[in-house]
């Protein structure tokens, strides 16, 4: 009996999570969708949902503004230092940018006896000296890092204005946040300073970041990455012939990886993995004295991860081993596996109020639901069991991560005013 019953418990969970993979439409309780249908039929939420439909010309010129201020991964103080202006602009007094670049405006609650943050992040994928001008092709903005993620931080803004406009007062602390590190090798660590030991208490986490206004991530697909480099002493193509060769080993250990890691990814939670970039050498004539690759693997299940971690750890082992072997001469090379970025895996949990209250939001404007998981902001909190979930930031967009970025503002306002409801929904509208 305890046997069936564990065995139909993980049926269940997997199942679910599957879902969520490909987006379920899920069950909102009754009792949310009356809380959050009260919270909208307020006559301040009302004026408030009316402003940010009034403020649509100054919310653009902000995603102008912004997208045009370059943000690459670790050199974001740039547009930190303006999204914090933009914050005092819109009527917050204690704004401060943190020891790692996080933006944060705190709006005081009546009651402060919880803290909801609201953020989105400021950094984009894109290198430092790319063209980031905003260019105009009939109803589409076009520019690398305009959907993915300034305009989430229009968003934040629009809720934080509409609020100040309104005079809305919540019961909890509000933290409007922009924060740093979320793409590539930023590792979260916005993020992770928000929840780091000693930091204010955060109780709930809500992340803007995503397009299609029925989307809400409730759970975290979490990803390790690896930057693996074999060395050796390096010499002539000719003169040198027989010497251990890094881009040799290197070679071995990428078909190795691929080759073995269908034992992982082709059965159960979707698991993926992916070389995405090498490099090392001197010239074509010259046995390299270095060779390196970074490697991205993901999964919403965590012991998936850690079996598909293991794949790759085995087969650089056996690429070094197997290529010192065939050597004719010199020393052996050596390998150094290096860990450069870390999110966990976090199973979400769709009857939680917040997600409920997000669904119940969406339900609001006459839109249904889709939970997903995905690799966001929101991994962390979730994988220590804070509630949080990931929103759109309204609008429609495309080409995310490619210079043909673009977004559309295809009913944009809708995405700004679910963020609404949300956030007070679950900071607790003040009588």
């Amino acid at each position: 009996m305890a046997k069936t019953a564990l065995l139909t418990a993980i049926t269940l969970v997997t199942s679910a999570t599957v879902l969520a993979q490909e987006g379920i439409k899920p069950e909102v309780g009754a009792e949310y969708v009356a809380e959050v249908a009260a919270i909208k039929a307020d006559p301040r939420v009302q004026n408030a949902m009316e402003r940010i439909v009034a403020i649509e010309p100054q919310s653009r010129r902000d995603l102008v503004e912004l997208t045009e201020i370059p943000a690459p991964p670790f050199e974001e103080q740039a547009r930190a230092e303006r999204f914090a202006e933009m914050l005092r602009e819109a009527g917050l007094t204690d704004v401060t940018i943190d020891d790692v670049g996080n933006a944060i405006g705190r709006r005081p609650g009546r009651k402060g006896d919880r803290v909801v943050a609201y953020a989105a992040h400021l950094d984009t994928v894109f290198p430092a000296g790319t063209d980031v001008t905003v260019r105009f092709d009939d109803e589409k903005m076009y520019a690398p890092g305009i959907g993915d993620n300034t305009r989430g931080l229009v968003t934040v803004l629009g809720v934080l204005r509409a609020m100040q406009h309104a005079g809305i007062e919540t019961d909890a602390d509000i933290m409007f946040v922009g924060n740093v590190g979320e793409e590539g090798l930023g590792d979260l660590r916005g993020v992770k300073h928000l929840f780091a030991d000693g930091a204010q208490k955060i109780d709930t986490f809500i992340a803007v970041d995503g397009g299609e206004s029925s989307r809400i991530v409730y759970g975290g697909v979490g990803s390790h990455r690896y930057r693996v480099t074999f060395r050796g002493p390096g010499g002539h193509s000719w003169g040198a012939f027989g010497l251990a060769n890094p881009h040799h080993a290197l070679g071995r250990a990428i078909s190795l990886f691929a080759e073995n890691a269908p034992t992982v990814t082709s059965v159960g939670e979707k698991t993926s993995y992916n070389v995405g970039r090498i490099g090392g050498g001197t010239s074509i004539n010259s046995i390299p004295f270095e060779s390196w690759m970074e490697v991205d693997m993901r999964s919403g299940e965590q012991a998936k991860l850690d079996d598909i971690d293991a794949v790759l750890q085995a087969a650089v082992e056996q690429a070094l081993q197997e290529e010192n072997e065939a050597r004719l001469d010199g020393p052996e090379l050596t390998v150094d596996v290096d860990r450069v970025g870390t999110r966990p895996a976090a199973q979400g949990d769709e009857e939680a109020p917040l997600v409920q209250r997000a669904m119940a939001a969406t339900l609001a404007f006459g839109i249904e639901p889709e939970l997903r998981i995905s690799s966001t902001d929101s991994n962390l909190p979730i994988s220590r069991g804070i509630p949080a979930v990931t929103m759109s930031r309204g609008g429609i967009s495309g080409n995310s991560h490619a210079p043909e970025e673009w977004w559309q503002n295809a009913d944009g306002h809708i995405g700004i005013q679910i963020g609404l409801l949300t956030l007070l929904a679950e900071a607790g509208l003040a009588d």
